[in-house]
């Protein structure tokens, strides 16, 4: 900062540590529960009088617990495939320049990411009473894929935005057919911002449970579902256990997309950031 003047030089550390109060102000509540879950005891307070994995292992060998993991999965798989298929397959659309009434169209599209999740959860639980999908696993899936759908469309939608559309027409020149065009040339260069946009849609499945709070019975309760249900019904430190795991698979799956988003814009001749 040679050319700096010393108020510009003052900003340059202000701002920094506000940044830093800022991130630290995020990330407190989670580097204050993940230790918690090592507790040899059953408190949510600190000095802690031992660690131990119990709550971890409760968390494995309890049946209720195990049933909101595996239909968490069950239900985040299928979600993610349907969304990411639907979601691709709109962006490759809305792409099209004589697309007709696009704006509107996407609007539509994405409108789940901006009603609020529980006016959301209302609307389905009615339609859904009205054709019997309530209290199902596919009754689920479909509100999940409808909330993660909007997460896929936006991330391919910005992987298409620099995408080279005479690669397409050299190969349909070629004697490709549409299908062959888009498997050998299309798709191989906006898969980064595929797969991008599944790993959002899995993270906001897995995550979601409002809609499931409305929708979904007993039997088909998620992990989230049964955090919230511990939370209200028997406060146990093995909901900061499933709390630690989650944090860990976002984070994991944060690094997946940043990784992806780089590469992409490497096979676009873009710079990372």
């Amino acid at each position: 900062m040679p050319y700096a003047s010393p108020l510009e030089r003052v900003w340059y550390w202000v701002f920094r540590v506000l940044c830093g109060a800022v991130l630290l102000f995020l990330i407190a509540p989670i580097l204050v529960v993940m230790p918690l879950s090592f507790n040899a005891e059953p408190y949510f307070s600190y000095p802690m009088p031992g660690l131990s994995l119990q709550w971890y292992q409760d968390l494995v060998n309890n049946p209720q617990w195990q049933l909101g993991i595996r239909n968490s999965l069950i239900v985040g798989a299928f979600a993610t495939t349907l969304a990411t298929t639907l979601g691709t397959l709109a962006a490759l659309g809305l792409s099209q320049r004589k697309f007709p009434m696009r704006t509107l169209v996407m609007s539509v599209l994405i409108s789940p990411m901006i009603v609020p999740v529980v006016i959301t959860a209302v609307g389905m639980y009615f339609f859904y009473s009205d054709i019997g999908l309530t209290n199902t696993l596919p009754g689920l899936i479909l509100a999940h894929t409808a909330l993660a759908t909007p997460f896929v469309v936006i991330t391919v939608t910005a992987t298409l935005t620099a995408f080279d559309h005479s690669m397409t027409r050299a190969a349909a020149n070629l004697g490709a057919s549409p299908w062959t065009a888009f498997r050998r040339v299309q798709l191989p260069l906006i898969l980064p911002g595929v797969i991008s946009g599944a790993l959002f849609a899995f993270v906001t499945s897995f995550d979601e449970v409002v809609v499931v709070l409305f929708i979904a019975g007993p039997e088909q309760r998620t992990l989230p579902r049964q955090m919230f249900a511990g939370i209200r019904e028997q406060i146990s430190p093995t909901i900061l256990a499933a709390a630690c795991i989650l944090v860990v698979i976002s984070i994991a799956l944060l690094t997946t997309i940043e990784l992806l988003r780089r590469r992409s814009e490497r096979l676009r001749g873009i710079s990372p950031a």
